[in-house]
């Protein structure tokens, strides 16, 4: 039996981004985010002063640096919601636990009164980020009869004042190299671009042997949406890249054995 997927995870850290606090108030996302993006920068500004100005000059480090973590988020209540979560009918709340992280608190009264946001630690299996939530925007896309939100994306930044070292999950097991059984090597398989409003079952169904019943050439569906790491078959991004072309149902079954990870997991 493959293992559980791994879910990304917020937290709430203390001021000093040692301990986390709180934990009524972490929770796991939905789906995984298709990738992460990670930006480092510096301070850098050319000395100033006297002297020969028309060669080149060296440029010195001036101030602090930062990183910057870029993430987008999904949310769906009308796909089946994992325990870890509410069970509710409306996406926002969901998506208000992610804004929690990005509402500051308030100490002191009066004009000594001081807004603290919250420091946040964002984890998912080895890959792990401490900062403070820069910016949080909500999109909704899909409204109920009643008016009711029912799918929402968030992309949110996370951000330390500092070049901050690479840290990783103590405590995860160590999988071995990523490799298909009977498939090609991980980024040689081609792969199809998802067209917008596009479900896993119905690019299946075109597939060569498929059928209407949205059976692909390999074993279906269910094999497609396990050699991907895809959790809602239903609900696919517009661009997203499949293959289309896994290792037999049997084969990709043993994909978690095999391999540890899922394909969702890579880091873009």
């Amino acid at each position: 039996m493959p293992p559980q997927l791994a879910k990304a995870e917020l937290h709430q850290l203390d001021a000093n981004f040692n301990d986390e606090i709180n934990p009524d108030k972490s929770t796991k996302v939905q789906f995984n985010p298709d990738s992460l993006k990670v930006s480092f920068a510096n301070q850098i500004a050319a000395p100033s002063g006297s002297g020969d100005q028309n060669g080149p000059q060296a440029r010195q480090f001036v101030g602090a640096g930062t990183t910057k973590l870029s993430v987008t988020l999904y949310f769906d209540v009308t796909a089946e919601l994992p325990v870890d979560l509410p069970q509710v009918n409306d996406v926002r709340k969901l998506t208000e636990r992610v804004a929690y992280f990005i509402t500051p608190t308030t100490e002191g009264s009066g004009r000594s009164t001081k807004y603290i946001p919250p420091s946040v630690r964002f984890i998912w299996g080895t890959f792990k980020f401490d900062g403070i939530m820069e910016s949080m925007e909500e999109t909704l896309e899909m409204f109920s009869f009643e008016g009711r939100p029912l799918r929402a994306s968030v992309a949110i930044a996370l951000t330390q004042q500092k070049i901050t070292e690479f840290k990783f999950t103590e405590g995860v097991a160590d999988p071995p190299a990523v490799t298909r059984r009977g498939g090609a090597a991980p980024g040689t398989a081609p792969m199809t671009e998802a067209p917008a409003g596009s479900n896993l079952q119905g690019m299946a169904a075109n597939q060569p042997g498929g059928s209407g019943g949205g059976l692909g050439a390999n074993g279906g569906w269910q094999a497609i949406a396990s050699a991907n790491g895809i959790e809602n078959p239903r609900l696919l991004q517009p661009g997203q890249l499949i293959d289309l072309n896994p290792p037999s149902l049997s084969a990709s079954a043993s994909i978690g054995v095999d391999a540890g990870v899922s394909a969702s997991a890579q880091i873009g």
